[in-house]
């Protein structure tokens, strides 16, 4: 991977870490945590540091037992990684997300070319400052992930000459009406699921479809165990669309859209996820999808503190530009590179 000059415009982002580039293998969660085991232990630490070790142990097996009970296909890596890790928390993990996204595809300014635009946000304090970029081998060709040691799901990726894409978690089913009792619902469904995760599907379509219309067929038609929001975008500036998906079915707005925490489906109902997710979309739906280096439309909503990763992506010809976020601002280095 060639990496492009970066700028560093203040004293303060110059002191900042960059992003580590990593080749790798197919067994890259693996291979990742090797590299880094001691960032892996830190942010374990401060994913976990308000759960008492007796309820993460729980939680654990808990996970470990829905992953058993399906004949996950990941387990047996969760397992090593587990061991590796030799402290409870890393199944758990593995299956359980709680984030806002907003993303956006729509063609580069030119308009020659398909580009996807995405903003992480979790709670989680250090995700953004450990973040790393795994340059992956895979059957369908390599792939660049932006994800943390040790992590066996995809959440945002491009692929050189196939596609771009992104996992936004999707509203939380209203079951009941009151917030906490539909989470208590959804996770009792995610219990009787047997199919994988948002986040191993992504995986599975960057590792093995070759082209947008393959990948947009996967993120379509596979089950999945809980819903989600799927942004692709491939090369062409045609080649974008935003998939909305429950556990068995599909809902495909193709063409330049935004994406955050809510149905745009009629009928489909939930609780949004994240900082006012309709705003965020809005302020998305409208953003430029050059590659500045600046950054200069991140603003409230779509920038928060809870704000953790920010990604621009051209598959076509394999750039993308990423940055890692704390509460306080840029946490990282802007990484501005080709695969």
């Amino acid at each position: 991977m060639n990496e492009i000059p970066q700028n560093a415009p203040s004293a303060k982002v110059a002191s900042l870490p960059d992003i580590p580039l990593m080749d790798v293998g197919r067994d890259f969660p693996m291979e990742t945590l090797e590299r880094d085991l001691p960032r892996a232990h830190q942010l374990l630490d401060l994913a976990t540091r308000i759960v008492p070790k007796s309820a993460l142990v729980s939680l654990d097996h808990l996970s470990r037992r829905w992953l058993a009970r399906w004949e996950n296909a990941h387990l047996p890596e969760i397992d090593s990684i587990a061991k590796r890790l030799g402290r409870p928390g890393a199944y758990f993990l593995s299956v359980n997300y709680e984030w806002g996204c907003t993303c956006r595809v729509a063609p580069s300014p030119d308009g020659s070319a398909a580009r996807l635009v995405r903003v992480l946000d979790w709670r989680t304090d250090g995700l953004g400052k450990n973040i790393v970029a795994a340059r992956v081998a895979s059957e369908a060709g390599p792939f660049v992930t932006l994800t943390w040691p040790g992590y066996t799901g995809v959440l945002q990726a491009v692929a050189k000459g196939r596609f771009a894409a992104a996992l936004n978690q999707a509203p939380m089913r209203k079951s009941v009406g009151y917030y906490y009792l539909d989470w208590a619902a959804n996770r009792h469904r995610v219990w009787s699921m047997p199919h994988g995760t948002p986040a191993h599907l992504l995986r599975q379509v960057f590792e093995t479809a070759i082209n947008f219309e393959q990948a947009r067929d996967m993120l379509r038609k596979t089950r999945i165990s809980t819903p989600a929001i799927f942004s692709l975008a491939g090369l062409a500036p045609e080649e974008t669309c935003v998939i909305e998906r429950t556990e068995t079915e599909a809902q495909i707005y193709d063409g330049a859209h935004a994406a955050a925490n809510h149905w745009r489906t009629i009928g489909w109902s939930g609780h949004a996820r994240g900082n006012d997710s309709a705003s965020r979309a809005r302020l998305m739906a409208g953003i430029p999808t050059e590659f500045d280096d600046t950054f200069r439309w991140l603003a409230d909503p779509v920038l928060n503190p809870q704000t953790r990763l920010v990604m621009i992506a051209e598959p076509k010809s394999g750039r993308f530009m990423a940055q890692g976020y704390e509460r306080d601002g840029a946490a990282t280095m802007l990484l501005d590179a080709v695969c």
